[in-house]
């Protein structure tokens, strides 16, 4: 079975703003040009999948556009990490105590006092495994870390021991990743 996984469109958010769960605004021609884009790489019948934040959405709903009928279903487990007191600062503004803090235990702290990475592999690891079950192609319209966390999943990683394990390359904004699912 294959799995999509899509990047919503570049958010109108300033650079280097941490902005996890707080719901952005995406840049509307770019979600435009991502849906018709996507239409044209997706197969005719797939199920979408989509996080709840708003710059998720009117991906799905301008993907839907392109495909009267196409089913969309709003799931939490497809939202981003949520870094607590960080959202909405500059990641510049943090500081180093605070990110050397986090890559010191990468999977069990919580950056802000938000989840943690291990909590958040831990509930894509279950969306993966339902999509597993009904065993039809699937589109996931999600987040960057919500993509690198289905990356390390798919890969067969349970657990994440430090920050050099993590992804370091994000999914493209508006891209869409095509993932074999055993």
């Amino acid at each position: 079975m294959k799995l999509w996984l899509v990047r919503h469109a570049r958010t109108t958010a300033r650079e280097g703003l941490c902005y996890g769960r707080t719901d952005v605004v995406a840049d509307p021609a770019q979600t435009q040009e991502a849906a018709a884009r996507l239409h044209s790489q997706l197969p005719p019948s797939v199920r979408v999948r989509c996080s709840p934040a708003s710059r998720c959405r009117v991906l799905a709903d301008a993907m839907a556009r392109h495909r009267p009928g196409l089913a969309i279903t709003i799931d939490p487990a497809l939202r981003e990490m949520d870094f607590g007191t960080w959202e909405n600062r500059l990641w510049d503004d943090i500081g180093e105590a605070a990110m050397s803090q986090w890559t010191a235990d990468f999977a069990g702290h919580r950056p802000g006092g938000g989840e943690n990475v291990r909590e958040m592999l831990a509930r894509v690891s279950q969306a993966l495994n339902e999509e597993r079950a009904l065993g039809e192609a699937a589109v996931w319209v999600t987040h960057a870390g919500v993509i690198r966390a289905a990356r390390l999943c798919l890969a067969g990683a349970t657990e994440i021991r430090s920050a050099m394990d993590w992804p370091s390359t994000p999914a493209p904004f508006g891209a869409g990743e095509p993932h074999e699912v055993f």
